[in-house]
């Protein structure tokens, strides 16, 4: 049959409710819960930095061991979703801590196989193009 799903793939509504369901665990600050969307070949790399994570262990130890000053709070912007390929755009917050993480993950078989993710610095507006740009708060 030409329509017929191939086995183990992950339709984009599944593949969305997934990464929802991934930062809906973030934000419980229970790093370790987070497995439960996370495949047993889970990998996070970080590309800015060289680091590779491997493992949702990993993963939720290195999350739980970073210096905050309080929980973290995370606020989804936009979700992209095509298939089993998707981008997160969120922002984080320890109270003190600011920072934007621009996510790429991958699913496969119903859990999240890969994270490539990307934490850009913010940076002050140049004063050569403030005469054609509005700055955001």
């Amino acid at each position: 049959m030409q329509n017929e799903q191939v086995l183990n793939t992950t339709s984009t509504d599944q593949a969305r409710f997934l990464v929802e369901q991934f930062w809906q665990l973030m934000a419980s600050n229970d790093f370790y819960s987070v497995s439960a969307v996370l495949s047993e070949d889970f990998v996070l790399e970080w590309p800015q930095s060289g680091e590779r994570i491997r493992g949702a262990e990993n993963f939720a130890k290195m999350n739980a061991e970073y210096p905050a000053h309080g929980p973290w709070i995370f606020t989804v912007h936009q979700i992209v979703a095509e298939h089993e390929k998707l981008v997160s755009d969120v922002s984080i917050t320890d109270g003190v801590q600011r920072a934007r993480a621009l996510s790429f993950f991958t699913v496969a078989n119903g859990k999240i196989q890969k994270i490539v993710e990307f934490w850009p610095d913010p940076f002050v507006a140049p004063e050569n193009r403030r005469h054609l740009v509005e700055i955001m708060a």
